[in-house]
C-alpha cells in the first residue's frame, strides 16, 4: 500500500522543477508510504509522478516506484495490491515477458504491454488507484478499483492537472483553489460524507470507483471518466440468474470466500486482522486461521460503555479460533487526544463517528503488523444493517398511510423530548422480555421517517444528519446517484434498491474512505476479502430469503461462519462500530465542541447559519432531542475548515475521561 501524486502541465517547467513539484506533493502523504519514495519526470511532456512506498511485496529495490515497463513505454505509480498477479505472471511468461523481482507492479506493467491498459485492467483482481503515463501516445490514464477501496483525487484548471491519493497532495501542488463547493457541502450535511464525483473543493473531484480517465492535454477541460465495470450491470445480471438452492449458494459463497481470503494472505511483512466479534470479521478471521499454520494476530477496541462494547464478544471468538488476540479499551482520554487530529487525517469532511475507534484500532494493530484483514462490506453485500430489516417492513406500510395522518403523527412524536421517551423506555424495560435501548433516539428517527414523502425520502431520512440540510445553508442538496436508485430508477425490490444504493455510494464514499484514511494514517495496509468484486457479483445471485430472513440479516454469511464457529458465540443484536457521541458531546468533549460551534465562529465561516446549530446544541444539552450525530457533522466540518480554510481550531479541553468511557 502506498501513496501516489502527479502533475501534468503546459507550463514550461524544466525536469528539475517538475521533479520538485512531484516530491513536494508526495511529502504530505509520507504516512501512506514511510519506507521509500521516488519521482519521475518528463520535461518534454510536462509530466511528473511522485510515490511513497509502504513495502509489502518484494521489499527489495526491485519494487521501487515510479516503475517503467520493460520497453519503457509505460511508467506508473500504483497504490494497492493485485491479488492475482502470480496467475497473471504465469500467463505472461509464455509471451516472452521476463521479471526482475516479485512485485505485482512489474506484472501489471507487463500486462499493459501485452494487452493494453483497458484490456489488462479487466483482468486485475484487487484494490488499486493507478496513474500510468503512455510515453508513445503522451497520455495519462488514471483508474480506480471496482468497488472504490483506494482513493484518487483530481484537480484541474487551464494548463494544469494534479492528482493524488489524498486532497492534501493537490493542496501542495503549484496551484490549488480552495473555494468550497456549496452543493458538495449540502451533500455532506445530508450524508455525513461527500459523494463522488464531487469533492468538498469546487475544482477538485474524485475519480469514481470502476472508472478510468484518460488525459492528453492539460489545457483542455477534463474529459468524462469512463466505466470499465458496472456494479449496476452486475446487480441486474445477478438478479436475472438467481441461485435457487440454499446448499449450492452456501457452498459457492464458502468456496469463493476461502479463495478471497487466501489470496490476501500473501505478504512479505507481518500480517493480522481486525476482529470485532461480529459476523463479518469473525468469518474473515475464521478463514484466515483455517489457512494459517500459526495463530493469527487479531486486534479489537473495547468500550467501558456496554452498549457500545464488542470486545468481550471478540475475545470469545478469538479464544475459540485460537488467535493471538490483543484488546485496547477506548477511554475519554484516547478520544480527546485523537479527535483534534481528525481534520488532518480526513482532509475532506467526514462525520462517521466510527472514524474514532477505526483510527485507534489501526494504531493498535500497526504496533505489531503492517497488513491487516477486515470484515468490511458484509453488511452492504448481504443485508446486515438493521435499516434493511426495518426499512423493508416499515416503509411500504408507512407509504400506504394517508400522508396528512402520517406526517401529523410524526410531528407529534417528535415534539416529545428524547429524555421523556427514554424514561418511558426505562419503565417498559421493567417488563419481562423487554430490553429497550436508546428509545428517544429511535423514536425521533421514526418521527423523521414518517414526515418524509417518498419511500426513497424515508430511507434517506434513516441516514441523514440534517434533514433538511437546506436549514443550514442557502443551497439545495443536489440530486445524487442514490436518489435515482432509491426512488425507483431501477426495477428492483426495495431491499435490492437499498443494497445497490449503499454499495454504489455509501460504501465507497463513507465506509471505505474512512478505513483507508484511518489505516493509512497509521501506515497500515487494510485488505477486505468480502469486497472482492467476485464476491460482490455472486452476492447479487443470492435471493432475498438467503440474505434477510425474518429479523436476521446476513443469513447466508452466517451459514458460512457457523461451519467454523458455534452459533452461540455470534448470535446477538447488531451493535455497530461507533461511539456514544451524544454523551461525549454533553461530557468531556463539550468544551472543545462549544468552541467550534460558537455563533461567531460559525457565522465567520460564511457558509452555515448558526441559528439551527445553536438550537440543536441546546436540545442536546437539555435532553430534548438526540442531535449528537447532526452536531458531530458540524463539529467535524468546523474543525476541517479551521485546518484547511485558514483559521486555527481550538484545542481539546481535558475533562473527566471516565465520562467518555
Amino acid at each position: 500500500m502506498c501513496g501516489i501524486a502527479g502533475i501534468l502541465t503546459s507550463e514550461p517547467y524544466d525536469g528539475a522543477e517538475l521533479s520538485g513539484w512531484a516530491r513536494r506533493m508526495s511529502e504530505p502523504i509520507q504516512h501512506r508510504g514511510p519506507d521509500d519514495g521516488g519521482v519521475w519526470a518528463d520535461e518534454r511532456s510536462g509530466i511528473a509522478l511522485g510515490f511513497r512506498r509502504l513495502a509489502i511485496l518484494d521489499l527489495s529495490p526491485n519494487g521501487h516506484q515510479p516503475m517503467a515497463s520493460p520497453s519503457g513505454r509505460f511508467v506508473t505509480v500504483f497504490n494497492g495490491e493485485i491479488y492475482n498477479f502470480a496467475d497473471l505472471r504465469r500467463e505472461l511468461e509464455p509471451h516472452g515477458h521476463r521479471f526482475r523481482g516479485g512485485s505485482d507492479t512489474e506484472v501489471m506493467l507487463a500486462a499493459f504491454e501485452q494487452w493494453g491498459i483497458e484490456a489488462a485492467l479487466t483482468r486485475l483482481v484487487g484494490m488499486f488507484a493507478v496513474a500510468v503515463w503512455d510515453t508513445h501516445r503522451r497520455e495519462l490514464t488514471l483508474f480506480r478499483d471496482r468497488l472504490g477501496k483506494k482513493p484518487l483525487y483530481v484537480y484541474a484548471e487551464p494548463g494544469l492537472v494534479t492528482f493524488g491519493s489524498e486532497l492534501k497532495v493537490l493542496a501542495a501542488g503549484p496551484s490549488f483553489d480552495r473555494a468550497v463547493d456549496r452543493e458538495a457541502l449540502a451533500s455532506y450535511l445530508r450524508n455525513l460524507y461527500v459523494p463522488a464525483p464531487r469533492s468538498i473543493f469546487a475544482r477538485a473531484s474524485k475519480l469514481p470507483a470502476a472508472h478510468l480517465l484518460t488525459i492528453s492535454d492539460p489545457r483542455s477541460p477534463l474529459p468524462p471518466a469512463r466505466p470499465y465495470w458496472s456494479l449496476r450491470a452486475a446487480a441486474r445480471a445477478g438478479l436475472a440468474s438467481p441461485i435457487a438452492s440454499e446448499e449450492e449458494a452456501i457452498d459457492r459463497l464458502d468456496d469463493l470466500l476461502v479463495d478471497a481470503v487466501r489470496c490476501r494472505l500473501r505478504a512479505d511483512v507481518p500480517l493480522g486482522a481486525l476482529l470485532s466479534g461480529g459476523v463479518d470479521s469473525s468469518t474473515v478471521v475464521a478463514l484466515m486461521q483455517e489457512a494459517s499454520p500459526r495463530p493469527v494476530k487479531t486486534y479489537t477496541i473495547g468500550f467501558a460503555d456496554q452498549e457500545f462494547d464488542e470486545a468481550r464478544h471478540a475475545e470469545r471468538v478469538a479464544r475459540h479460533l485460537g488467535t493471538e488476540h490483543t484488546e485496547l479499551e477506548l477511554t475519554g482520554a484516547d478520544a480527546l487526544a485523537l479527535i483534534p487530529r481528525l481534520p488532518e487525517v480526513f482532509d475532506e469532511p467526514l462525520a462517521d463517528p466510527s472514524q474514532v475507534p477505526t483510527c485507534l484500532v489501526a494504531e493498535l494493530a500497526r504496533r505489531h503488523v503492517t497488513v491487516a484483514l477486515s470484515g468490511d462490506g458484509g453488511d452492504e453485500l448481504f443485508g446486515g444493517y438493521n435499516r434493511y430489516v426495518y426499512g423493508t417492513r416499515m416503509l411500504p406500510r408507512l407509504q400506504r398511510m394517508p400522508g396528512l395522518v402520517r406526517r401529523g403523527v410524526g410531528v407529534g412524536m417528535g415534539r416529545v423530548s428524547s429524555r421523556t421517551w427514554d424514561r418511558l423506555g426505562a419503565i417498559a424495560g421493567r417488563l419481562p422480555g423487554v430490553r429497550p435501548q436508546r428509545v428517544g433516539e429511535r423514536v425521533h428517527k421514526l418521527a423523521r421517517l414518517m414526515a418524509a414523502g417518498t419511500v426513497g425520502d424515508m430511507y434517506r431520512s434513516l441516514l441523514s444528519a440534517w434533514p433538511p440540510a437546506e436549514a443550514l445553508l442557502d443551497t439545495a442538496v443536489p440530486r445524487e446517484q442514490s436518489d435515482g436508485i432509491l426512488d425507483g430508477g431501477e426495477r428492483m425490490d426495495l431491499l435490492d434498491r437499498m443494497l445497490l444504493a449503499d454499495q454504489m455510494v455509501y460504501l465507497p464514499d463513507d465506509q471505505l474512505a474512512r478505513v483507508d484514511r484511518a489505516t493509512m494514517a497509521a501506515s497500515l495496509e487494510l485488505r477486505s476479502p468480502l469486497l472482492d468484486h467476485r464476491v460482490a457479483e455472486l452476492s447479487w445471485r443470492i435471493p432475498h430469503r438467503m440474505k434477510v430472513r425474518g429479523t436476521t440479516g446476513k443469513w447466508i454469511l452466517r451459514q458460512v461462519l457457523y461451519r467454523r464457529v458455534p452459533k452461540d458465540l455470534i448470535e446477538r443484536p447488531k451493535m455497530g462500530f461507533s461511539i456514544p457521541i451524544d454523551r461525549w458531546l454533553r461530557g468531556p468533549l463539550r468544551a472543545w465542541a462549544e468552541g467550534l460551534l460558537d455563533e461567531n465562529a460559525v457565522r465567520g465561516g460564511g457558509l452555515l447559519d448558526p441559528r439551527p446549530i445553536g438550537r440543536a446544541w441546546s436540545d442536546l444539552q437539555e435532553g430534548r432531542r438526540p442531535t449528537g450525530m447532526a452536531l458531530w457533522a458540524i463539529v467535524m466540518f468546523q474543525a476541517w475548515s479551521a485546518r484547511w480554510l485558514g483559521s486555527s481550531p481550538p484545542a481539546a479541553v481535558a475533562g473527566d475521561s471516565r465520562a467518555c468511557a
